[in-house]
Parts: C-alpha cells; structure tokens; sequence
C-alpha cells in the first residue's frame, strides 16, 4: 500500500510539486559536496602512498595512526600492531572504519544523505519517490543507531589526532619549527573537534539521563557547552569536510614532491 502523500485518502495531485523556486539546488549542491567526498577518501586510502612527511612530521589524518609494519618509516607513532598488509589493503583501514562510522551515522549527515542522494524528501512539499517507508528498522539502515559507539571511537581517534598536530611542530634539523602544513593540520585538528564535540551524542552523553542539574554542576557545565556547539553541527559537518581534504591533499602534494612546504620557523 502507497504511503505518504500517495497513501488511500489523501487528495491526489498530479503535480509532483507546485513550488516554483530552485528547490533542487539546495540538495544537488550538498549531494555532489558528498559524492566528492566519498570517492576523494576510496581513492586516497587505497592508494597507500604520500601520505608522511618525514622532514617535518606531517601524517595525514585519513591514515592516522599507521600501525602497520607496512608504513612507511617514521610514521608509526603507536609503534606497529600488525605486520605486512597485502597491497589491496589500507594502511589505514582501522582509522576509516571508525571515522567513517561515525561521519556515515552522524544524524546530519543521514539527513543530508537522505535529502540529496535519496530524495527522501529532497525538500519540502516534494515528494520523495519511494513508495513505501520503513525508517531505520531494518537491516542495513538499523545499523546507523549504532552512532553512539563510533562516537566514542572518534574521540579516541581526536586525542590521537592532536598528538598527530604535536608532532608537527617538528623542524627540518629536528629542532621545533612551524611551516604552512603545521598551520593547516591544527586549523583541521579545531575543525574536527568543533565537529565531534557539537555531535547529538555528545551532548546526550554529557548531560543525557539527570533528572536535576543542580546535583551534577560539572555535567551541566558541559552540556551547556555542548548545546552552544550543537545548532552549529551542520556547519561544524561541512566545514570539517574540506578541511580534511585539504590538509590530507597537502601532505600528499608536499610528501610526492610536487612542492615544498613553506616555512615559516626552520
């Protein structure tokens, strides 16, 4: 049986929308914003190269940690918890499951999927073109409650990324220094903090279950940090998006030679 605006009762209009303005443009621009992304990340962690630069310790975040004895000398931070991968598998692996997880649950980004690679609905008053709706009850869109616990996993993978910025501040003489990718990996470092701190989860995690804030004081502290964070999330989502892909695309350019980092201190 149809549902939605199709389902038995509901006047039967011919017009897929009467909405006379751009509405499509909205989800199309944040749809090839999405798609960009997602085939830019297939292609980087299976290419397993250019990715650590040793002169100044930069590690891109899309393989960090490397904990494999196939990285690349110098870009083990943790050490390597595993041996030889074969060539067809990342490096990166474990750091794209999780963050790819987290951002493939993340309730705006389910939200900007739905509208602009689904059509569920692409905007108001027009009509998504599937005729029956199950939400996320069934496999394999059940899984996407499962945001809560990759959530803890991306924090986990934010502290490591700030020991990733630590390392950064690394001269070429092996002194301290600071040159255009340092700039770039903390500007991302804030981006991704913004992004994962202003997450639904957080805030429910933080404040979620107390029936009285005046017992937990701390708690409420940050969950009204938190809150101030959270109307921001989809921008917080967006935002952090290019920044990713513009400091892994530095190091990659600075790591293949094609140029030089610029330096600013050694």
């Amino acid at each position: 049986m149809a549902t939605g605006v199709d389902s038995p009762g509901r006047a039967q209009v011919g017009l897929k929308t009467a909405r006379s303005d751009r509405w499509w443009l909205a989800p199309l621009r944040i749809g090839v914003i999405l798609l960009f992304f997602i085939v830019y990340a297939t292609i980087r962690i299976f290419m397993n190269k250019w990715y650590w630069v040793s002169d100044f310790h930069y590690l891109t975040p899309l393989y960090s940690p490397c904990v494999t004895s196939s990285c690349v000398e110098g870009s083990s931070h943790l050490g390597t918890w595993f041996g030889d991968f074969p060539r067809f598998l990342p490096f990166s692996l474990i750091t794209f499951v999780i963050l790819a997880g987290f951002r493939g649950t993340c309730y705006y980004y389910r939200k900007a999927g739905y509208r602009s690679l689904f059509f569920a609905p692409a905007a108001c008053a027009v009509p998504e073109p599937h005729k029956n709706y199950t939400g996320e009850s069934k496999f394999p869109l059940v899984a996407l409650n499962l945001h809560r616990y990759f959530f803890y996993g991306a924090l986990i993978f934010g502290v490591l990324n700030i020991y990733d910025g630590a390392q950064a501040f690394h001269g070429k003489d092996g002194g301290f220094g600071i040159g255009l990718g340092t700039l770039i990996i903390w500007v991302n470092l804030v981006c991704l903090w913004l992004y994962t701190l202003s997450c639904h989860a957080c805030r429910h995690i933080v404040g979620g279950r107390l029936k009285n804030f005046s017992t937990h004081p701390m708690r409420y502290r940050y969950w009204t940090f938190v809150s101030k964070l959270n109307p921001k999330h989809g921008t917080f989502a967006m935002t952090s998006l290019f920044t990713v892909i513009l400091t892994d695309f530095y190091i990659m350019a600075v790591s293949a030679g094609w140029f030089s980092d610029l330096r600013f201190i050694n």
